[in-house]
């Protein structure tokens, strides 16, 4: 089955950088959308950033300005660039890509989620 493959977490200090990519183990068709969810323990999965086929870009308030997304709904590839880096950010951060279909709502894959760990 396809999934989502996530790379580029890892433990950096406050004020550092990290990116984060995500790819499809193979081909999806009619990705319309694009994104990256966090978790922290104990809390609700939050939106960090989306991006849709057409450019459009949406950010969360806590990481607008910090963070960039990018990518090509073609190829499956989504990135987040993540600058100057905050330990509320430590989450584990999770790619997501939404698929058009036939019925009112898309259908959403996701990857495995990488751990972004951010202290001194």
């Amino acid at each position: 089955q396809v999934q989502l493959v996530e790379s580029g977490g890892g433990l950096v200090q406050p004020g550092g950088s990290l990116r984060l990519s995500c790819a499809a183990s193979r081909s999806i068709d009619n990705i319309y959308a694009m994104g990256w969810y966090r978790q922290a323990p104990g809390k609700q999965r939050e939106l960090v950033a989306t991006i849709t086929n057409s450019g459009t870009t949406n950010y969360a308030d806590s990481v607008k300005g910090r963070f960039t997304i990018s990518g090509d709904t073609a190829k499956n590839t989504v990135y987040l660039q993540m600058n100057s880096l905050k330990p509320e950010d430590t989450a584990v951060y999770y790619c997501n890509q939404r698929q058009a279909t036939p019925y009112v709502t898309g259908r959403d894959y996701w990857g495995q989620g990488t751990q972004v760990t951010v202290s001194s």
